[in-house]
């Protein structure tokens, strides 16, 4: 095998492979054997020993060498990694790689190429970290109609939601992310919620058989939340996750990341800390749940190497791990026909036929209310918080309404809009 970046999740299956190797080989009765591993500099020093011999800053030489089989991609980003991949795959090698985003945007046509000639593309890595749920939408649920599938799929999120949740403020929820290296310096593909959305694209091709791209993905970040909010969740029952969310309706697939309420008797509403989950409905299993560590260098190293014995026992077998997606078998719904109840905090002159006038605003997109609730008058300016829970509405109705709400006189700012799941 050749390697393709030593960084933290390289230099974790380096390790893994030098800890490990001799029971590995001993279980799948094939020796995987590190030939190159490609670095950026030479000299830089690195949390695993790897012998100078083994070091290279050509890719080619690992792309072109006929004695490797397996590439392992694991530099990240989009430019080179989709070019080495799909070049390695053309060159017929086997590839694993953990890069979500080369697959969200790639991965039909990729796994297209791989079919052609006839070698392997595995990336249980890019979702989920150790959770193996890539392999069983691939192999254990190919018997279901897959219909709907939630998941939270971002641990650095997830950890922030859940020391919000816990009476810390956004800012010092992420300050303690980062300290513990959950969270990147630069933390804004998670929070604005782009890795998720790279991770549901992968996951609902792979559930519905259809190429799903993340621009076809709606995406709210959490970067706006509040810990208030979270007061007021559980006040009425609920906790807050950034929920990713795709279901296959009359229309076509509907696919969303966002912020969203969800009841606490939900199966994902225990999900706390840096930890992952995936549900799935299917009609033969009802509802199925996968529960893991969903980061970290350990995690994504031990299912790189599991992609790597898959492929070991292909290469004894003779065979390949194919996987048809159709190009466009069903249509993608715009987020906006989405159908949700909502959560709505909104700052308001406290006087008297405001919330007739809210009201009035919502009926002309037929929206009604569930309930309001009316929190800290502020005496010294005269506006007063409220939350309105509605009941399912269109999301493209509701975007509507919140913008005529915006502008009236009693109106000084919708401060959130949160999705209710059931």
């Amino acid at each position: 095998m050749g390697l393709l970046g030593a960084g933290v999740v390289g230099s974790g299956t380096l390790d893994l492979l030098a800890r490990r190797g001799e029971q590995i080989a001993r279980s799948i009765g094939a020796r995987l054997q590190v030939r190159r591993v490609l670095v950026r500099d030479l000299a830089r020093p690195r949390a695993v020993t790897i012998p100078a011999d083994q070091l290279t800053t050509d890719p080619s030489t690992i792309l072109d060498d006929p004695s490797i089989d397996v590439v392992v991609e694991l530099m990240g980003g989009e430019n080179p990694a989709v070019e080495y991949i799909a070049r390695a795959l053309a060159n017929q090698k086997h590839v694993v790689t953990a890069n979500k985003e080369v697959i969200a945007k790639h991965g039909p046509e990729l796994l297209d190429l791989a079919n052609r000639n006839d070698v392997n593309l595995f990336f249980e890595a890019s979702v989920g970290g150790g959770i193996p749920v890539i392999s069983v939408l691939r192999h254990d649920l190919i018997a279901n109609e897959i219909t709907s599938l939630r998941a939270i799929i971002n641990g650095t999120t997830n950890f922030i939601l859940t020391a919000m949740e816990q009476g810390r403020s956004y800012d010092e929820a992420l300050a303690e992310a980062q300290r513990l290296g959950y969270a990147e310096s630069d933390p804004s593909n998670d929070v604005r919620g782009t890795d998720a959305v790279y991770k549901l694209a992968i996951l609902s091709t792979l559930a519905f058989r259809t190429n799903v791209r993340p621009s076809q993905i709606g995406c709210v970040g959490i970067d706006q939340l509040r810990q208030k909010d979270f007061k007021h969740a559980a006040g009425m029952g609920y906790v807050i996750k950034l929920l990713a969310s795709a279901d296959v309706g009359a229309k076509g697939i509907v696919a969303s990341v966002r912020p969203t309420l969800i009841p606490t008797s939900h199966h994902l509403a225990s999900v706390k800390g840096v930890f992952n989950a995936v549900l799935l409905d299917g009609d033969q299993i009802d509802k199925f749940m996968l529960y893991g560590q969903g980061a970290g260098a350990r995690p994504t190293a031990s299912a790189v190497v599991a992609d790597l014995c898959a492929i070991a026992h292909n290469l004894q077998r003779g065979v390949i791990d194919r996987i048809e997606i159709a190009p466009q078998d069903r249509p993608i719904v715009d987020p906006g026909d989405m159908l949700s109840r909502y959560y709505l905090r909104l700052q308001v002159a406290d006087r008297p036929g405001v919330l007739a006038q809210i009201a009035q605003v919502l009926a002309t997109k037929a929206i009604s209310i569930s309930s309001v609730m009316q929190h800290e008058t502020d005496e010294t300016t005269g506006v007063a918080e409220i939350v309105i829970m509605t009941h399912a509405a269109v999301e493209r109705d509701s975007a509507a309404a919140l913008a005529e709400i915006r502008h009236l006189d009693s109106v000084r700012e919708i401060s959130a809009v949160l999705r209710v799941e059931r």
